[in-house]
């Protein structure tokens, strides 16, 4: 263990003078002392993160201050060096306080006060060896966790002004940062992630799904009593629960409370939950009825030939068995033939052939595609992947109304043919070069024919939240409040060129059936949702289901909705069919759920 420099050595002199870590912690996100030695600082180790390349140990002072606001925990950062503390020890510690940004401090999270440089020795309040009895947990309650989620700064950021615990949710849980907080028979809402991870809620009546998670239904419904959770405790002797949403991590989850770049507030579980299985059921549609029209959409989180095997066989399972064979599919996140070597390989016929194949054999359909390849490193994703979309069909059910001259750049348009809409060419990309399109994209439109009438069909897959090559949103838990959405202009724009592409149809016969289907990375409340149905060109059917059913992605703990099925006023009253088989379960194909609309020809 590291010793104290010689001039903090003194038991009596050094307990005179030391900060206590609320004093270091303040009454704000920053500490006051930023940048200071401290010296003869007092804790119990609560935690101890003894892996990985950001290792070192939480400790608590255990007699609080009567300032809700100060939090009492604070983590001693000791590097890639192994603290070789354990818990319930009691020290004095010293080092420099400063304040450590997750990600960077670009990325826009919040900081985490710690000390750095850290010497410490054991010692009680007194000076004396010995250890200490840990401070009771702060219970995570609907009583203690605001219902209202974040301060407005008006964009700027909340680092400055002072924690109102019992009024906002990220206040709460900042005032608690680095002390030991718990969760009592918790339901969990995201499931157990790769990295071990999960995310529960400590309200069960905020915004509840009906399969158990929680429903992120517009920009002021943050939710703020989910939490992530992770572990302390070494993975071979206690295993991390692979939960689903809906399951529940029975009895005491507790921990000191840290905050990650990857969903905020983190609580670093010492003692973890048993885990209770509920059994979460993947669902399936229904078969759609001779008379009507199946498009779905997928998106298949890139699929390549180096995927596993068992990913091609699950995904056609899926298509075939819980979504009863579509009609027409629109795919996203098609790789090209080489997946994600980047070789200048932009072919994706034998990454379709595969999927095709895979379906055959699972009982489906003998599908055909259609595709347009990308150019090389233009529509952003995994680098050297060149996702795209696609369309898979069912010959038997639906004819393709192939026409010659769709390429990577030239723009598809609205012609009459027979005084009837036609495309220019099928398959074609919307407007490919238009800068609404840099680094992402392009929407792929195909002319089917079902039952003797045209159908139009959109795939799509709009620019990503992350930002891609372009600037991401801020994040939700972050110190910027409300985060601004930089990614969003150019989704609204893109949502403008498709509504206006579906409007030049429309212009052609009022009545003419469209569907645009895919990823639109964005909400049904969104702007970029309200610019593809502006003027009534396309509707939502999902605003038929009942609200807390329309999602199909989880993304840190909140039910949300990305892909859609929109379609135009011609074909009718479609019945929308969100199909739950990844987004809720630790064991996922892909981390979107598919969904189906059912059109009558009329």
């Amino acid at each position: 263990m590291p010793a104290l420099p010689a001039s903090a050595a003194v038991p009596g002199a050094e307990a005179a003078h030391a900060p206590r870590i609320h004093d270091i912690q303040g009454s704000t996100r920053r500490s006051p002392m930023a940048g200071q030695r401290v010296a003869g600082v007092f804790g119990i180790v609560t935690g101890v993160r003894d892996f990985g390349s950001a290792r070192g140990f939480w400790m608590q002072d255990p007699h609080p201050d009567r300032n809700p606001a100060t939090s009492e925990g604070l983590f001693v950062h000791t590097g890639e060096e192994s603290p070789g503390v354990s818990v319930g020890d009691s020290l004095r510690v010293a080092g420099r306080v400063g304040e450590y940004y997750p990600g960077g401090e670009e990325a826009g999270g919040q900081s985490v006060t710690e000390l750095t440089d850290a010497t410490w020795k054991a010692a009680d309040e007194r000076g004396r060896r010995g250890s200490g009895a840990l401070p009771d947990a702060f219970a995570l309650t609907p009583r203690s966790v605001p219902e209202r989620y974040a301060p407005d700064a008006g964009g700027g950021s909340i680092e400055n002004l002072r924690l109102r615990p019992g009024r906002y949710a990220l206040d709460r849980y900042e005032a608690l940062e680095g002390m030991r907080v718990a969760v009592r028979d918790a339901r969990v809402t995201g499931p157990t992630s790769r990295y071990h991870d999960l995310w529960v809620t400590t309200d069960r009546r905020q915004n509840p799904t009906p399969r158990g998670g929680t429903l992120y239904g517009g920009y002021g419904d943050q939710n703020g009593a989910r939490v992530k959770v992770s572990s302390l405790l070494p993975l071979r002797e206690h295993p991390f629960p692979q939960a689903n949403v809906g399951d529940e991590l029975r009895g005491t989850t507790e921990g000191p409370l840290d905050y990650d770049q990857f969903g905020g507030y983190t609580l670093r579980a010492t003692t973890l939950g048993s885990h209770r299985d509920h059994h979460l059921e993947r669902e399936r549609t229904r078969e759609q009825r001779a008379d009507e029209l199946a498009v779905a959409t997928y998106n298949v989180e890139n699929l390549s030939p180096a995927s596993e095997p068992a990913k091609f066989r699950r995904l056609a399972d899926g298509l075939v068995t819980n979504l009863s064979s579509p009609d027409i599919v629109t795919v996203e996140e098609v790789q090209d033939d080489t997946g994600p070597k980047d070789d200048g390989t932009v072919g994706a016929d034998r990454t379709l052939a595969m999927l095709t194949e895979a379906i055959e054999k699972a009982g489906g359909p003998s599908y055909e595609w259609r595709q347009i390849d990308p150019v090389d490193q233009a529509d952003g994703g995994q680098p050297g992947g060149n996702i795209r979309v696609a369309f898979l069909y069912n010959p038997e059910r639906v004819s393709f109304t192939d026409r010659p001259g769709g390429d990577a750049t030239t723009p598809v348009r609205v012609v009459g043919e027979d005084g009837e809409p036609a495309l220019s060419a099928s398959p074609g990309r919307i407007a490919p070069q238009d800068p609404a399109w840099k680094a992402s994209r392009k929407p792929l439109a195909g002319e089917f024919r079902f039952r003797g009438r045209t159908v139009f069909v959109v795939a799509n897959h709009f620019s990503s939240k992350g930002g891609g090559d372009l600037e991401g949103d801020q994040p939700m838990e972050g110190r910027f409040q409300p985060p601004a959405r930089h990614s969003e202009p150019q989704r609204v724009e893109q949502g403008r060129l498709l509504n206006a592409f579906v409007r030049d149809i429309r212009a052609r016969d009022r009545d003419a059936v469209v569907v645009a289907g895919g990823d639109f990375n964005d909400f049904p409340f969104s702007p970029t949702l309200e610019a593809l149905r502006s003027g009534h060109a396309l509707t939502s059917p999902m605003e038929r289901l009942p609200e807390d059913e329309r999602y199909g992605y989880v993304f840190n703990g909140n039910s949300q909705t990305l892909d859609h099925l929109l379609t135009s006023p011609g074909a009718g009253r479609p019945e929308y069919d969100i199909v739950h088989i990844n987004a809720e379960f630790a064991d996922q194909t892909s981390d979107h759920d598919p969904s189906v609309v059912r059109i009558r020809r009329r």
